[in-house]
């Protein structure tokens, strides 16, 4: 067959031809040499991607230059350490990419120390909690004992100080209330390696309550005290949170996975900016910061030591071509064009969420500040999330399901649907399409209703939409994202 590269030089014009669609489209024809079963799901993945409205709030499109930057010789290298401090030889290339990302972030945040080699945000979470538990519990227990190696430790020591460890407490924002799964949920890890307790939000205007959670944190007294979200459309007072911490003598730990593109791009400050705040910052590097699939972490000079220590006490070796992407990431996101991106997400969500609200559709806090909307769908069409989900996705229109505070459905189901404007905003969208988005969801979800099972009983799961709404969005979609192409220097003949 015809190699994507050639048909791209036979049908594109010289003068159109992009350098960075010419590699993308070699290393395909590459890759098919080997594995065609590959490239043709990635290849459908692009088409799909280019045919639905991604409204996921953790999903973005990362440049081809982060994309490329991924794919070279340096995933072949083990590089275990930190820039300039391995424990393999030959790593002096690792060590220029990794300073330069590490340099880039703290340029950028403002920060004393970044740390860039978590490989998610999950790993950087756990990184950061084990970074606090050695340096609040285990080197202050050695230095007592007058020890400082962990190795001299005798069995009955390092079982005590092992024991310590687990009897620490961890609080977070409850999973239903917007938390993410590692900030203490039951199911995670997070809620093993310590004791768990939660903080949700308030009944009436589901958000949080300061008052009440300085009450909550001086009865359960945390190690740690977690500020951050993954479903919370509201920002957060870090100058208050900081506060309630030192009132017990907790680390504040943020994790700002979600909103990292948002303080990057100077649209939160001040007491919205957690880095002057926090002891510890987790983040991912895509979401709003539109890099690769990774982590990191930003924290005060005195965890520097133990953060550095990711390896070995969560990660095994580094994967120094996403640091790589994430050095060019951090490029990117150190210009004014992307602070005018961050500002457009926020202004692109308040823009859908506005326009729900006009439209009698029930969101949860009554607005956002950020770049996330949660939807009661339940409340508002009578359908679960899960339905809401599937029904959407036959529009073409990408969302994901999500519990609501106080939620009645299992979270397999769901109450709600979370939304999210980075990647439309990427796209280069704008308030007028966010309204014409939101009434292609409303008309969507009007049109749905529960398909009945076998015993002629509802489904929580499965929908029915009206076939002429279906396919009248559909088509509405299509000629939206016609003015929108997602990477148009990829060109794919059929």
């Amino acid at each position: 067959m015809t190699s994507y590269l050639d048909k791209y030089l036979k049908n594109v014009p010289k003068e159109k031809q992009s350098k960075a669609a010419i590699a993308y489209l070699a290393s395909f024809d590459h890759i098919a040499m080997t594995s065609p079963e590959v490239v043709k799901s990635i290849t459908q993945e692009l088409k799909d991607q280019r045919s639905f409205l991604k409204l996921i709030a953790s999903e973005n499109y990362s440049s081809l230059a982060v994309q490329l930057s991924m794919g070279n010789l340096l995933t072949d290298k083990y590089s275990e350490g930190f820039p300039f401090h391995r424990f393999y030889a030959g790593c002096d290339n690792v060590d220029a990419i990794e300073h330069l990302a590490v340099e880039k972030l703290k340029k950028i945040f403002g920060c004393d120390h970044a740390y860039v080699q978590p490989h998610s945000g999950a790993d950087a979470n756990l990184i950061a909690f084990w970074a606090i538990l050695v340096h609040k519990i285990q080197d202050p227990y050695m230095e007592k004992l007058g020890k400082k190696r962990l190795t001299d430790l005798t069995e009955e020591e390092y079982e005590k100080v092992r024991r310590m460890f687990s009897d620490q407490k961890l609080m977070g924002m409850a999973l239903d209330a917007g938390g993410h799964l590692t900030h203490g949920y039951r199911m995670n890890v997070s809620a093993k390696m310590m004791k768990s307790v939660s903080y949700g939000v308030d009944e009436k205007t589901y958000q949080i309550d300061y008052a009440k959670l300085q009450k909550r944190v001086k009865e359960e007294k945390p190690l740690i005290l977690i500020a951050g979200y993954s479903a919370y459309p509201r920002l957060i007072n870090f100058a208050k949170m900081r506060e309630i911490a030192d009132s017990v003598g907790a680390v504040l730990l943020v994790d700002m996975a979600h909103f990292a593109g948002l303080v990057a791009g100077k649209v939160l400050t001040n007491e919205f900016d957690p880095v002057p705040y926090a002891h510890v910052v987790t983040s991912t590097t895509h979401k709003t910061m539109r890099g690769p699939r990774g982590g990191l972490i930003l924290c005060q000079k005195e965890y520097q030591e133990t953060v550095d220590k990711g390896c070995p006490i969560v990660i095994g070796g580094p994967m120094p071509h996403v640091m790589a992407a994430k050095a060019v990431a951090f490029t990117e996101a150190d210009t004014d064009e992307f602070c005018k991106y961050a500002q457009q997400i926020v202004l692109n969500a308040k823009a859908l969420a506005e326009t729900f609200l006009e439209k009698g559709v029930k969101i949860i806090t009554g607005g956002t500040d950020n770049h996330l909307i949660m939807v009661d769908v339940q409340s508002s069409f009578n359908i679960s999330g899960r339905q809401a989900e599937k029904a959407l996705r036959q529009a073409t229109l990408t969302v994901n399901r999500n519990s609501i505070p106080f939620d009645k459905n299992s979270p397999w189901f769901t109450s709600g649907i979370r939304l999210g404007t980075p990647a439309l905003t990427t796209l280069g969208m704008k308030e007028a399409e966010m309204k014409t988005v939101a009434g292609f969801i409303v008309d969507v979800l009007k049109a749905s209703k529960p398909a009945n099972k076998e015993d002629g009983t509802p489904s929580k799961g499965n929908v029915v939409v009206e076939d002429t709404v279906l396919k009248t969005v559909q088509k509405d979609v299509k000629n939206l994202l016609s003015s929108f192409p997602l990477y148009p220097e990829i060109v794919i003949e059929e």
